[in-house]
């Protein structure tokens, strides 16, 4: 879910068949995933030993897995708690932390888009456990009865996720909480973008976890190479589309299933209809919050041509009210790196040359912006489809605007596009937003706002196509890292026994009465 490559594990996915031993794993026989298989794997005379450790480790928890396949409810309970507790009793500390990563890192934001929702999650899993643990009843057909049905939820074992870096606690716990209200072991690969944040979790973790309940690896290449390619039950990766496409091909090698939380191009649409104070306020926060750093926040605006002037006029008050035009405001989160600064740089450069008009609510060419590495909060008015702003996922406090004559052509602009992560509307048109719900796909939507659709936790949270596959969050993350199994209870009253040889008339009888119940 972070629009640009989330570090250095963009080239690191080993292209390697996969060795004997892994697919022994995953066939469930007794596996050598020691150095010598790890060393095979890579085709090297030496494994390096961060890696080494890792699929060790790795190998320590599988084992622990099919050992103790199903923890109870109790224990489920015990290691969400002490992931509560592991966030609760360093909450500065990891504030801090995502702060030094970042530059500066709003406290506020830090606090109400990351720990909150973590404790949020934490509360839903453990009140709700008991019974998302329980068989499920399902009805059984006619001719079967008195037999009967059930889907037993059963842990995947064990689980790998790739974290991102622009809300690295969050994006980091939340599938953990599923994987973990699942019964699963679980094993973490933080961001090196967030050196400080990452060693804080590592340390923080291994001081409330055995490491073959919840594990959190170091940020080595090493590590980054080798960790998509381990027969994981299953894999999580958040992050740039163009890296999820190379961690599932490399998850692929080993038919492991994955959840891929990607981005893309989430747009906004202002309907005649709509409230233009009212959109502005909403559509400036949900850009600038983190910076623009978020997966979900929407990347470009679709207006009606004639309250093109009005609306990006509406939004840059907006901005200039909510974070000042001072740099050195607290409220306002830093780019995370030089290069992704650099990155937001070229794109408006781009847009300008191209003939798009700039707004920005602070002058721009206060060399205090570039010092604190916060990027001035940026309108792209004018934006056409060629400017590389409208090419890639922006993911930075840069908002295009463009203007469009009728909602079919708003519509059609959308759909020419990979189906986005987020999708929001503004009106009070009702009739026109249940067309735009009808004629798009996209992953989520919020009417008449951003980002809360995200913070649903009996919503699931995933992409569709490019943006992402699969779900999490509450009820659909514990499903996601399970395996319902369907049971058929026969009864000893059943009839089925009349199915078997030698046929003759019984069988005539039975198939005239299943032909009868179908």
């Amino acid at each position: 879910m972070t629009g640009a490559d989330s570090g250095r594990f963009a080239t690191h996915l080993p292209e390697v068949p996969q060795t004997a031993s892994l697919r022994q794993q995953n066939r469930g026989e007794t596996p050598d995933l020691g150095r010598t298989a790890l060393n095979n794997t890579l085709d090297r005379p030496l494994a390096s030993a961060p890696l080494a450790a890792l699929t060790d480790s790795f190998q320590a928890m599988v084992a622990r897995s099919r050992a103790e396949p199903a923890p109870d409810c109790t224990a489920r309970l015990d290691r969400l708690a002490r992931l509560r507790a592991v966030v609760a009793d360093n909450e500065e500390r990891f504030r801090q932390a995502i702060s030094a990563d970042f530059g500066h890192r709003s406290a506020v934001e830090t606090n109400i888009a990351e720990t909150m929702l973590v404790f949020s999650e934490i509360r839903y899993a453990t009140k709700h456990l008991k019974s998302w643990m329980a068989p499920q009843r399902v009805a059984t057909a006619l001719q079967f009865l008195p037999a009967r049905n059930r889907l037993i939820p059963q842990p995947l074992g064990v689980v790998g996720i790739i974290a991102p870096w622009n809300y690295p606690l969050q994006l980091t716990l939340a599938p953990a909480i599923g994987a973990i209200a699942a019964g699963n072991r679980v094993i973490i690969k933080p961001s090196e973008l967030v050196p400080h944040f990452s060693a804080l979790l590592k340390e923080t973790v291994a001081e409330r976890f055995d490491a073959t309940e919840l594990l959190v690896t170091g940020v080595e290449d090493e590590i980054a190479k080798g960790f998509a390619s381990l027969p994981f039950d299953h894999l999580v990766f958040t992050g740039s589309t163009r890296v999820g496409r190379l961690v599932a091909e490399a998850a692929g090698r080993n038919l492991t299933p994955v959840t891929l939380e990607l981005g893309g191009k989430s747009p906004a649409i202002i309907d005649v209809s709509a409230d233009l104070d009212e959109a502005a306020e909403r559509i400036a926060y949900g850009k600038l919050l983190n910076a623009g750093q978020t997966c979900i926040a929407p990347d470009y605006v679709l207006v009606p041509e004639g309250s093109l002037q009005a609306f990006t006029e509406k939004v840059r008050a907006q901005m200039r009210r909510m974070f000042g035009t001072d740099p050195a405001n607290k409220d306002y989160t830093s780019v995370i790196s030089d290069r992704h600064y650099a990155r937001l740089e070229a794109l408006v450069a781009d847009a300008a040359q191209r003939g798009a008009k700039i707004l920005q609510p602070a002058k721009a060419d206060d060399p205090n912006w570039k010092a604190h590495r916060k990027f001035p909060p940026t309108l792209i008015v004018g934006a056409t489809e060629e400017m590389a702003a409208m090419q890639e996922e922006i993911f930075g406090p840069v908002l295009p605007v463009l203007g469009y004559q009728d909602p079919a052509e708003a519509i059609a602009f959308i759909n020419r596009r990979d189906r986005p992560l987020a999708l929001y509307w503004f009106g009070r048109d009702r009739d026109a937003r249940d067309e735009v719900l009808a004629r798009t796909v996209s992953g989520g939507v919020t009417i008449n706002d951003c980002l809360f659709h995200f913070a649903q936790t009996n919503q699931p949270m995933g992409g569709v196509g490019a943006s992402g596959t699969g779900a999490y969050h509450g009820e659909w993350g514990f499903r996601t890292f399970s395996k319902l199994k369907p049971v058929f209870y026969r009864s000893k009253f059943n009839r089925l026994a009349d199915l078997y040889p030698p046929y003759g008339g019984k069988i005539a009888r039975l198939e005239k009465m299943m032909r009868f119940m179908s």
